[in-house]
């Protein structure tokens, strides 16, 4: 297992930061962890990476705990912060090279990194100089020059143009073959393309930890259909169906219907249509978004 979390909890004052928090994340796993601000995902990530300490309950990051064992977990965790903390006034390879002595590895280790994280056309700059995205390149490469077994990202992408994200999430995926990867991030794009598994955090508390591919059944009873008729209808008459609870015109002819019940909401439209003596000339069910997902509980 290579992260652990038991019961994890984290108070402020009277105010809760986290509650209870419990996960495990296996070895080649990239989770997504996903809250809206103030939900306590930053607060987790610190605790993992030993920036923090708990309240209450444990954690272990490569079967070590984060507390008894700090200085051992740092060797195995690759730590990227929201807030990149980096020395502008030093070069990339100057930089590079010194937190490879950090870790006491070989230096030949940096012009590697450099090259891992698309960093060779910048080499020769002040990190200073460099753009959001390239900082970003820098920030990973010392989170990575170490070779860690456990990489957290805390929002990697914020920021960055649609090329850079882009670049970004196939270095994640790529890293992501032969480690264990958490990030936080607030673009649901992002988990789709990048994630196999997402937690997501509200209040301080975990609110759902599912694979991609399940998370949209949460949602099911938010069915969405939009349909053309041949002939004309009212809105009053389409809310007549039973479960539908909003109805919206976005056409001649054309309406989009929101359900809240989990029934096929094309079999009721169609019976709609044939006891008016009219035909369906298209119907399109959207598919769940990960937004609406996000947005039901995290309300």
């Amino acid at each position: 297992m290579s992260i652990k979390v038991e019961k994890i909890s984290k108070q402020y004052g009277e105010q809760y930061a986290l509650s209870n928090v419990s996960f495990s994340i296996e070895k080649g796993e990239i989770v997504g962890f996903l809250g809206p601000n103030g939900a306590g995902k930053s607060t987790l990530m610190k605790i993992l990476t030993t920036y923090l300490q708990a309240n209450g309950g444990s954690a272990k990051v490569c079967g070590m705990n984060v507390e008894d064992q700090a200085e051992d977990v740092r060797k195995r965790v690759g730590y990227l912060p929201e807030h990149n903390p980096l020395y502008l006034e030093m070069f990339v390879q100057e930089y590079l090279s010194f937190v490879a002595g950090i870790h006491g590895i070989d230096k030949s280790r940096v012009k590697e990194m450099i090259e891992k994280t698309g960093l060779t056309p910048e080499a020769h700059k002040k990190i200073g100089e460099l753009s959001k995205g390239y900082r970003q390149r820098v920030g990973l490469a010392q989170a990575m020059i170490h070779n860690p077994d456990v990489l957290i990202l805390d929002e990697p992408t914020t920021g960055l143009d649609p090329n850079q994200i882009v670049e970004i999430r196939s270095l994640i995926q790529e890293v992501g073959k032969d480690k264990t990867v958490l990030f936080s991030t607030h673009i649901m794009q992002e988990v789709e393309a990048v994630c196999s598994r997402v937690i997501i955090i509200n209040k301080g508390k975990i609110v759902a930890d599912k694979p991609v591919s399940e998370l949209r059944s949460l949602v099911k009873d938010a069915q969405v259909v939009t349909v053309e008729f041949d002939g004309e209808t009212t809105k009053e008459a389409l809310m007549g169906i039973p479960g539908v609870k909003e109805v919206k015109s976005v056409g001649k002819n054309t309406w989009r219907l929101a359900s809240s019940t989990s029934a096929d909401l094309r079999k009721s439209l169609f019976k709609f249509a044939v006891d008016r003596e009219m035909s369906i000339l298209q119907q399109q069910s959207e598919d769940q978004k990960l937004e609406s997902v996000f947005q039901k509980l995290t309300k």
